[in-house]
């Protein structure tokens, strides 16, 4: 077995040796078409508490999760289902605008003013605001107004009689929307509420939570895990054999680009796709992805952006951003920020894929 230097146990080698992903598509396992990623990594793994692997899986944030972990001897699988469902019951607690009790639902809802938060929310609205601040707004918290428009947020999708909002209702969510707009009183821990702006963390919130479920998985002894909610990912140290997680990448039907399979090790990836959550009027597609500059759903030819990073929470939501920025600029960012990012467009001659120099350094060297 090959090894990349200053990983071991991490296959290099793409061969029916490498385990079958995590239940995201098809065995890959015998295919000659598939593209084999081993994200770097500045430690060796540690054994595994144990040498059994334990599924857990359950829905929450209007999608599905899933946990395989290896857990430390004398713990039972009902205390980390329970643990899992807690944290994430939690967030929606804090983050969910379809909660009407929510933290994010009260301060939406809010007359103007300022309003105190509290620690943990306050830390992800701070660390949102960051991204936003990198990326020139490409992600931004404050979009509530426009997802409701649109058709993605609490109230529904839209009337199919009235299936695009007008210039002006676009207009007046994007008076009330805007990284920038959004004042807060350090000294307090609270946020001002202008009047009618609406928080949404919908590009940051899966990832966050995976985050979350991670550490407090860590908390508990198990070291070694796999976390998925929604389709984002996150993997620390490595199986009872010494593999690592290895998982198989989304890609956007039709895709040009082989079957991808990843070695999560103490690395996480999320995938922002046109198809995921969007409508079709008049044979045009709307992706839930909007682009605060404008108002309106992305319309920039990107079918789907993969982003790797050490923080789900940070690969959930550059992959957003970088939907947004779209193919050109996109990758320029990616690049210039050492983003290992995959990037698929439409284009008049079919899908094309691109990738940052971060990404290609993970494939496997017959490839590269």
């Amino acid at each position: 077995m090959e090894r990349r230097a200053g990983s071991p146990a991490l296959t290099t080698k793409r061969s029916s040796s490498a385990p079958p992903p995590l239940q995201l598509g098809a065995t890959v396992e015998g295919r000659q078409d598939t593209r084999v990623l081993i994200p770097p990594t500045a430690r060796a793994p540690e054994r595994p508490p144990s040498d059994l692997i334990w599924s857990l899986a359950g829905e929450s944030m209007g999608t599905t999760w899933s946990v395989r972990l290896v857990p430390p001897m004398g713990t039972t699988q009902e205390a980390f289902q329970a643990a899992v469902e807690e944290e994430l019951a939690r967030i929606i607690a804090l983050f969910s605008p379809w909660t009407p009790a929510s933290e994010i639902s009260r301060f939406n809802h809010a007359p103007a003013g300022t309003w105190e938060l509290s620690p943990d929310f306050w830390t992800l609205l701070n660390a949102a605001l960051d991204l936003a601040d990198d990326v020139n707004g490409a992600v931004d918290p404050t979009l509530g107004a426009l997802v409701d428009l649109w058709g993605f947020g609490p109230p529904g999708p839209r009337d199919p009689l009235n299936p695009l909002p007008s210039a002006e209702e676009v207009e007046a969510a994007l008076a009330v929307s805007g990284w920038r707009k959004l004042r807060l009183n350090r000294d307090a821990r609270a946020a001002v509420q202008p009047g009618g702006m609406k928080l949404d963390f919908s590009g940051i919130a899966k990832g966050h939570a995976v985050d979350r479920v991670s550490a407090r998985l860590t908390k508990m002894g198990a070291t070694s895990h796999l976390v998925e909610i929604g389709g984002e990912l996150l993997g620390r140290g490595v199986k009872p054999d010494a593999q690592p997680w290895w998982v198989e990448i989304e890609t956007a039907p039709g895709s040009p680009a082989p079957q991808t399979v990843a070695a999560l090790f103490d690395v996480a990836v999320a995938t922002s796709g046109d198809w995921r959550r969007a409508f079709v009027h008049e044979d045009r597609l709307y992706p839930h992805t909007l682009d605060g500059s404008t108002g309106r759903p992305v319309d920039n030819g990107l079918a789907q952006v993969t982003v790797f990073d050490a923080s789900a929470m940070r690969a959930d939501a550059l992959a957003t951003a970088l939907t947004v920025l779209g193919p050109y600029d996109g990758p320029e960012l990616a690049e210039a920020m050492q983003i290992a990012a995959h990037f698929v467009e439409r284009t008049p001659r079919g899908l094309v894929e691109r990738m940052t120099p971060a990404f290609a350094a993970m494939m496997d060297e017959e490839e590269a």
